[in-house]
């Protein structure tokens, strides 16, 4: 499921997006061609297979923990943290608690 939020209103980032039971939400807080930022909101256990994209992406979790892999290296993440997502580098994602990040996809 995707969504669009509103040019020009604020907004709280975790109350903009909600949990679903067994499943991957996504909401777009912005899409141009020079990038992307997008809501995300994981129910335990779910998750993003590997694969690759031709742009670095920051990846900001704003509620519970994941686990990142990137380029066959864990990374365990808590609310708060960051992690940059280097172009071309295989990455996963899988939610070892419910999480909700906001990713930053840079176009070059």
């Amino acid at each position: 499921m995707s969504s669009t939020i509103e040019i020009s209103k604020t907004f709280i980032s975790t109350e903009s997006i909600d949990y679903s039971d067994g499943s991957v939400v996504s909401k777009t807080i912005l899409k141009k061609p020079t990038g992307n930022i997008t809501l995300f909101a994981f129910d335990k256990g779910e998750g993003l297979s590997e694969h690759t994209s031709p742009f670095e992406a920051l990846v900001q979790l704003l509620d519970g923990e994941a686990e990142i892999i990137i380029g066959g290296s864990p990374f365990q993440l808590k609310s708060g943290q960051s992690i940059i997502l280097p172009a071309n580098l295989p990455h996963s994602l899988k939610a070892t608690e419910k999480f909700k990040m906001m990713l930053t996809m840079i176009k070059s």
